[in-house]
């Protein structure tokens, strides 16, 4: 009797030391977990049996079995290690498929997995040595267990690592080529072939948002669907990636579109678009290895649309400002190139726009031997739009200059062209005036511009006569010229309110008294001499300012 059973633990001996070979002679965990489950049949005569490991959970996930149905593997239940004794989902599946032995898989950092297996071919129940048997077939195999999943594991990271690496590689190409381009579309485009490449994905789009507007530059949804959720749905709301279940949770719509990740395009926390991904094709969810590519990529793209649309603007903006420079040089050519001299008067003239062209005006022009006539006018606003009204009242002034009227009806009927030529809120403050160098007499018209100053023997006048404002409203109530007599040292000042309205730094303006206070020191002067004290005395209270408005000035000084 105790050679037999000398004999039997030799042949277990040796079994287990053939095991313990063959089981550790492959570091493949399923050929690990096969062997450990044939070894068991022959040992023990059973046709039926599983294994399953614990996962990162703590759950056992079924990883092999032999002799069972599909459907029955399929039914395996979701066990949590810590209840593996007394779970009774778990008894009630071995019951139900007469699997009569369930043994834990024990290593030095817990319960590892779970052996179990069917009834034996003889009938026999498993005596006390079966188990024995077992548990040591368990503790050589658990080794194999551990270095096959250590390999399994060092694999997945080597995969991950790959990805990183084609993924790092990809993205240092793709920054190249961002950075040389600067056409939208074409980002758009390259964006989504770099997504299309990595992540498998047939059915995308590329939103992109500036000034509250949508742009999308790229779709595979159905766009109507898209624009009309993202219409009412600002892109500000999408601050971090979002998956599937948020989508259903919060972005219903976009998810029944077919949306299964939204990724924001962010310059400093700023959304400045939206990557909307669908199903993979490879039936993988997107993880967060994926989800970080995906922003890295789309950080860069939003770079490059960034560039692309500052680009555009600098151009705009520079073709905007060759027109403007154009535009300036043909309003410098509508005003005089050379003031016309007479021998009785000194005349002196000075135009400086606050922009690149601008809205005031003054005009000099010889209507005979013996008449000059001098104009001064302010259009309403700065910039373009009264640089257009301008050109458009000194076109009028020389063809109306060429008619020979006297003053008053001249001023009526440019009234009215001016209202017929103006919208609804433009108007031009004009003065006009015509000196008689025979006779030293000046006759003019004030249409509701700054009065003219007059400065007669040290004492200053302001020549009002006249009417309303031109282009408000067609003549109705005549305007009143006025004629008064000149004299030798007798100046007249015109102005514009960019003049007595400039502001310095303080946001003080110069104002009509200290203009007044100014002339009244310098009168005595010639006329460019008096001409360049007013400009001096402008420049020195507005210094540190931005000019705020056009500046005209225009000096007569009788001989």
């Amino acid at each position: 009797m105790q050679k037999q059973d000398n004999n039997a633990a030799l042949r277990n001996l040796s079994a287990l030391v053939d095991f313990s070979n063959l089981v550790n002679s492959s570091l493949d965990l399923n050929f690990a977990l096969n062997n450990i489950l044939l070894t068991c049949f022959g040992k023990f005569h059973t046709t039926k049996g599983l294994i399953a490991l614990t996962n990162e959970n703590g759950f056992f996930e079924l990883k092999t079995s032999k002799g069972i149905s599909s459907k029955i593997v399929d039914a395996f239940p979701e066990v949590n290690v810590s209840d593996v004794e007394e779970n009774d989902v778990l008894n009630h599946f071995l019951k139900e498929n007469n699997l009569i032995i369930k043994q834990t898989i024990q290593s030095s950092g817990g319960i590892t997995g779970l052996l179990v297996l069917g009834s034996r071919l003889t009938g026999k129940p498993y005596e006390k040595e079966d188990l024995d048997f077992l548990n040591t077939v368990l503790n050589v195999g658990i080794t194999a267990i551990e270095n096959s999943l250590i390999v399994e594991k060092l694999k997945k990271v080597n995969r991950n690592l790959d990805s990183k690496v084609n993924q790092l590689s990809s993205l240092f190409d793709l920054g190249k080529e961002f950075s040389g381009i600067l056409n939208v579309e074409t980002v758009g485009k390259l964006l989504v072939y770099s997504l299309i490449g990595q992540m498998l994905v047939s059915k995308y789009a590329v939103v992109t948002c500036s000034n509250n507007e949508i742009s999308i530059l790229e779709n595979r949804f159905e766009e109507k669907g898209l624009r009309n959720y993202l219409k009412e749905c600002s892109t500000s709301i999408f601050t971090k990636p979002i998956q599937s279940s948020e989508l259903i949770e919060k972005h219903k719509p976009l998810f029944e579109l077919g949306i299964e990740l939204i990724v924001p395009m962010q310059i400093k926390n700023e959304t400045k678009g939206l990557i909307l991904l669908g199903k993979r094709n490879n039936n993988l969810e997107y993880s967060k290895s994926d989800i970080e590519f995906v922003s890295s990529v789309g950080s860069l793209a939003v770079i490059s649309i960034e560039n692309a649309r500052l680009f555009q603007e600098t151009l705009e903006k520079q073709r905007l400002e060759k027109d403007l420079e154009t535009a300036r040089n043909i309003q410098q050519n509508l005003l005089p190139k050379k003031i016309t001299q007479l021998s009785n008067i000194e005349i002196a003239a000075y135009n400086s726009s606050a922009r690149m062209v601008g809205g005031d005006y003054y005009d000099i022009v010889k209507l005979d031997e013996d008449n000059l006539l001098m104009a001064v006018a302010d259009v309403s606003g700065k910039g373009v739009p009264a640089s257009l009204l301008m050109a458009n009242l000194q076109a009028f002034l020389k063809s109306i200059c060429k008619q020979q009227l006297a003053l008053s009806d001249a001023t009526n009927l440019l009234n009215d062209l001016v209202a017929e030529n103006t919208t609804l809120g433009s108007f031009i403050t004009f003065f006009w005036g015509v000196f008689n160098n025979r006779n030293k007499e000046f006759t003019y018209v004030n249409a509701g511009h700054n009065p003219p100053l007059y400065v007669k023997n040290g004492r200053i006048n302001k020549l009002k006569k006249g009417g309303m404002i031109l282009g408000v409203l067609p003549t109705t109530v005549p305007y009143i010229s006025e004629t008064i007599q000149l004299e030798k040292d007798d100046v007249i000042v015109f102005f514009t309110d960019g003049i007595t309205e400039a502001m310095n730094k303080n946001f003080e303006e110069y104002t009509d008294e200290r203009l007044e206070e100014m002339i009244e020191k310098i009168y005595i002067d010639c006329a460019s001499d008096i001409l360049n004290k007013i400009k001096l005395s402008v420049e020195e209270f507005t210094l540190g300012a931005d000019q705020s408005d056009d500046i005209t000035c225009l000096v007569i000084k009788v001989k």
